[in-house]
């Protein structure tokens, strides 16, 4: 007969242990708001990745039939259409694929280069930490706005693949930043140590051991810089510079054509007060809805990675 005082013992040896990744789940899906966030990013990015499906006629299909243009929402278009008879809600569908096409390329090289720079930088210390994090003080010295419009002054016309290479050459010194602080911390534990003395190469320390235990704040790095290249992409075209909408429609430059055409230039004659409501309203929520579930879902996924956040 088992002892009482056996049996907690005995309990605790037949209960499977979790993984990090399973607690990790656990502690996120507990936060149902950032679940709802979640779940609606993703179908944010389906829709604009499927919008050749949904709207096979394009985004720039003009219907000049009597009673289309300029039509508040109904059944037939149930965002209403513009100006020229085009369909808001087609062209946000494409304006979102443009947005997240962008913002999620240079999120993933913006976070490859400061993952590499910052292992390398907090591995080895000396010279190349100084250089890197230099360097990195240098492009975080200046706000992103102004340095993506630099940067689109210089190119020019841009096209999406300029503004993947712009936002991916300013966002990687945030991931740099604080891969190099973690790295920094972890390459004086015993683990590395022994690996060391096993001989294992410093690629493979780096690859194998580190990089490993700096992964749920690269994942939360990443996740911050989607929301980061969103809103100064949206910054910068909301001024009118950045992608033509005319070539490549996006949130911020959807935006930016109504404020011209309902505003116009001070002093000027190129204001059409009787735009509708509705060819703002929804561009605009869109990018709103877009910016906050990056956000929550950013908050939530940085408590549910963080080891000292078990205990709640």
């Amino acid at each position: 007969m088992t002892s009482a005082a056996a049996t907690p013992d005995i309990v605790a040896f037949a209960t499977p242990s979790r993984g990090l990744g399973s607690l990790a789940l656990r502690r996120f899906v507990r936060r149902p708001i950032a679940v709802g966030a979640l779940i609606l990013l993703i179908a944010i990015f389906v829709a604009g990745a499927l919008a050749h499906v949904i709207a096979p006629e394009g985004w720039n299909w003009i219907n000049l039939s009597p009673g289309v243009i300029h039509h508040a929402p109904e059944l037939s278009h149930p965002l209403g259409t513009d100006e020229i008879g085009r369909d808001v809600g087609v062209r946000i569908v494409y304006a979102i694929r443009t947005t997240e096409e962008v913002a999620l390329a240079a999120a993933l090289l913006g976070t490859l280069l400061g993952v590499l720079a910052g292992a390398l930088a907090g591995y080895y210390g000396g010279w190349l930490d100084a250089v890197v994090m230099r360097l990195a003080d240098l492009v975080t010295a200046y706000p992103a706005v102004v340095l993506t419009l630099a940067a689109i002054i210089y190119f020019g016309e841009v096209y999406p693949h300029h503004l993947i290479f712009i936002f991916g050459g300013i966002m990687w010194a945030v991931v740099a930043r604080v891969v190099r602080a973690q790295v920094a911390t972890l390459r004086a534990q015993e683990f590395v140590d022994a690996a060391r003395a096993l001989g294992a190469s410093d690629l493979r320390i780096i690859v194998r051991h580190l990089l490993p235990n700096v992964g749920g704040t690269i994942l939360v790095a990443a996740t911050s810089l989607v929301g980061q290249i969103v809103l100064v992409d949206a910054t910068v075209e909301f001024f009118s510079y950045g992608l033509n909408a005319s070539v490549s429609p996006s949130l911020g430059n959807l935006v930016s054509d109504v404020v011209k055409f309902k505003f116009g230039l001070p002093n000027s004659a190129t204001a059409t007060p009787g735009m509708g409501w509705w060819t703002w309203i929804f561009p605009g929520l869109t990018l709103v809805l877009i910016l906050v579930s990056v956000n929550l879902v950013g908050d939530a996924l940085d408590a549910a990675l963080n080891p000292t956040a078990a205990r709640g």
